[in-house]
């Protein structure tokens, strides 16, 4: 380091850097090179609204493969919002701290285990079930909701842990001092501080959930079709992508580049809704 120097060190870093910025730049010119041109020659509207999905006529609508992502999405962010939240409250505010450093490491590692094993998981356990008590083909939205909700858990969970405990400590001795209990505390006075970061923690799992290819592949049933209940079959936008990309050419390649071009421009609106959340946080601290 010596031999470098500090603005050296500087230097390298700054290359180290940028080199992530452009190789995310040069994936996302790509995509819109491959996919926008395909998007104008078809017509926006036609592409995005149209129910018919059959390359090899020439039909390129995804609106039910739209439909069905957000069904999915919103169905995991109804599951493992609320759980992750209510997970997060409990080990920040009423579980010894001993106890929550242990078990948020342990949280954490869930996000390590690969997609795959929880669409096996899905296949094996929860569509089964789900078919048995309720009926219809077993993997469905539901059971695309529900698996996304686990796998988002950590996600949410972690970031919310991180904003309640940077909550400074003296609102809640103040609050308390003032008569109110442990509970009013906290959703009074916890939650309203930290309700920047918690809706980033929310954003960003949503996003996790748009973006997850395997899982819901194994789990959703893959039909090209409104849905029209969560025991109906679907299929994703990206779950479409990672079927046919391996055979498609064509018009029916650009169609799928175009596919990615509408869950790139979603998975990046969500991660600026997050940082504004977040950036507001912290300007109201």
């Amino acid at each position: 380091m010596k031999l470098i120097g500090e603005k050296g060190v500087q230097r390298i870093f700054l290359a180290i850097a940028f080199s992530a910025i452009t190789a995310l730049a040069l994936i996302a010119l790509f995509i819109m090179a491959e996919g926008l041109p395909f998007i104008f020659s078809y017509g926006p509207g036609k592409f995005l609204l149209a129910s018919d999905w059959q390359p090899h006529l020439g039909k390129f609508g995804i609106f039910p493969m739209i439909v069905a992502s957000l069904w999915v999405t919103l169905g995991a962010m109804l599951i493992g919002a609320p759980l992750g939240v209510a997970g997060a409250i409990f080990l920040t505010e009423f579980c010894p701290r001993p106890v929550m450093r242990v078990v948020k490491p342990t949280i954490e590692l869930l996000a390590g285990i690969p997609s795959v094993v929880y669409g096996f998981m899905g296949v094996m356990v929860l569509a089964p079930l789900i078919r048995a008590q309720w009926g219809g083909p077993g993997l469905s939205v539901l059971a695309g909701a529900v698996i996304l909700g686990i796998m988002i858990l950590p996600t949410v969970i972690s970031i919310s842990i991180d904003s309640l405990l940077a909550v400074p400590q003296t609102y809640r001795e103040g609050s308390l001092a003032l008569g109110a209990t442990v509970w009013q505390t906290t959703r009074m006075v916890t939650l309203v501080a930290a309700r920047s970061g918690i809706a980033a923690s929310v954003i960003l799992a949503m996003g996790r959930a748009v973006g997850e290819t395997m899982a819901v592949i194994m789990v959703a049933g893959n039909a090209v079709k409104l849905p029209s209940g969560p025991l109906d079959s679907v299929r994703t936008l990206t779950a479409n992508i990672a079927l046919e990309m391996s055979y498609a050419t064509g018009m029916h390649r650009q169609a799928l580049f175009a596919t990615g071009v509408v869950l790139f421009v979603a998975v990046m609106i969500l991660n600026y809704l997050a940082s504004t959340a977040i950036k507001r946080g912290a300007g109201g601290k």
